[in-house]
């Protein structure tokens, strides 16, 4: 299922002039005793929190993944410019 504000949602955590301040909020609300839904109802509080969790780690994961898959792209890149499978990096120094 997807929610209305996920893409607005992804968008801004996404957009590295605002990303820390997006996740700085995200999770000062999660602290926060003030929500949509009041923490004093049984279960039905606790929905929002755990929607806004569930969107900022799926997110941050989801970043983190593509940075890894970048980098492992441009260590693995072999002298012609593409991907290798036995590429390997290796600084050596010699000693003596």
């Amino acid at each position: 299922m997807k929610l209305p504000f996920y893409d607005w949602y992804r968008s801004l955590v996404r957009n590295s002039k605002y990303r820390w301040l997006v996740i700085a909020a995200t999770i000062a609300y999660l602290f926060s005793p003030i929500d949509l839904l009041p923490d004093m109802i049984p279960l039905i509080g606790q929905i929002d929190d755990t929607v806004i969790l569930g969107l900022l780690v799926a997110e941050v994961s989801s970043m983190l993944m593509d940075r890894l898959k970048a980098q492992k792209e441009t260590t693995t890149a072999s002298v012609d410019g593409k991907p290798s499978e036995d590429a390997v990096d290796v600084k050596a120094t010699t000693v003596g």
